[in-house]
């Protein structure tokens, strides 16, 4: 299945979904409006509430609160984004204008709160404990992955385990939370682990893959500068093997790199990168994570959803954006 077929398949779901957003959106502050919309509107691939669609048909819920769910989600990873955007000073997102670089930091903060409140005041809707439980730790995990991440910034000696570790905690997490909603909708508690295990493993798939893009991609694709995570001082994983099999002297050029931000070796960098094979090595650790993320697919009823669900781990991988 293709991403099209995915979509195709979950059509009406996904427009309902993007009805709602639109709705849960409105503010009578023109500012949230103006920014709300911006951000929710700019391209983004809609993964997380398309993973919360699929998971709650894969466990044949057939009720509504799958859509507000499916917006929570999305609400809940637009406000991080807004949040990221400041604290990574970063001026370009999928091509356009950060929210901060036309807004200002304070505007993006707060609306960022905004999106975030909004999104628990909804998941109140279903009335499930379940559902509060599992966003509430989540919400709590993601936080605590932000501020690692903070700490990893600029820092040449994190190694593979804390960078998994921000990867499980900033980003896998919402992935978890997301495909955790079929069973939690459903009350189909004895689907719990595999959802949870899905989500988690093609979350770091998918951001596995993030980090390869940064060196590997295409910028006009990407909607981004290429070597942005260095700018940043991110000790990613491609600079982290590298590191390990380069010379003395190269690994200290990237260590140079990272402890300043230095973009202006990047393309350096991207050579060492290259020669070390830290790209092969990444895409292969993504790959079983893909992997795991279909294994635990398949524990759920074979149908159209649970086969999308399989799919999305391929196509996490295979992409060039």
């Amino acid at each position: 299945m293709t991403l099209a077929d995915i979509k195709d398949l979950m059509a009406d779901d996904l427009r309902a979904t993007d009805k709602l957003i639109l709705e849960r959106l409105a503010s009578d502050v023109v500012l949230i409006n103006q920014i709300g919309h911006y951000i929710i509107n700019n391209g983004g691939k809609r993964l997380r509430p398309l993973i919360v669609l699929l998971s709650a048909r894969a466990c044949g819920y057939q009720g509504t609160h799958h859509l507000t769910m499916a917006a929570v989600i999305e609400f809940i990873h637009t406000s991080t984004l807004l949040h990221d955007d400041v604290v990574d000073e970063s001026n370009t997102r999928r091509g356009n204008k950060t929210a901060n670089e036309v807004w200002g930091n304070a505007a993006s903060v707060l609306v960022g709160d905004f999106l975030y409140s909004r999104a628990f005041e909804m998941m109140v809707k279903p009335g499930l404990m379940s559902i509060m439980q599992i966003m509430s730790e989540s919400t709590n995990v993601i936080a605590e992955g932000e501020v690692l991440q903070l700490l990893n910034c600029h820092d040449a000696e994190t190694d593979e385990h804390r960078y998994m570790d921000v990867i499980e905690r900033k980003t896998a997490k919402l992935f978890e939370a997301a495909a955790l909603m079929g069973s939690a909708l459903t009350q189909k508690t004895h689907w719990d682990e595999a959802l949870a295990a899905y989500g988690r493993h093609l979350g770091a798939a998918f951001q596995l893959i993030d980090d390869v893009l940064d060196y590997t991609g295409d910028a006009a694709a990407l909607g981004k500068s290429l070597g942005d995570d260095l700018a940043e001082g991110k000790p990613t994983l491609p600079l982290i093997y590298a590191m390990q099999q380069a010379s003395k002297t190269d690994a200290a050029t990237i260590k140079d790199a990272i402890e300043a931000g230095d973009i202006s070796k990047i393309s350096q960098v991207t050579a060492i990168i290259q020669s070390t094979g830290a790209i092969g090595y990444t895409i292969t650790i993504a790959q079983q994570q893909a992997k795991l993320a279909q294994a635990a697919a398949a524990a759920l009823p074979r149908s159209p959803y649970q086969q999308a669900m399989s799919a999305l781990a391929d196509l996490a991988v295979n992409r060039n954006h």
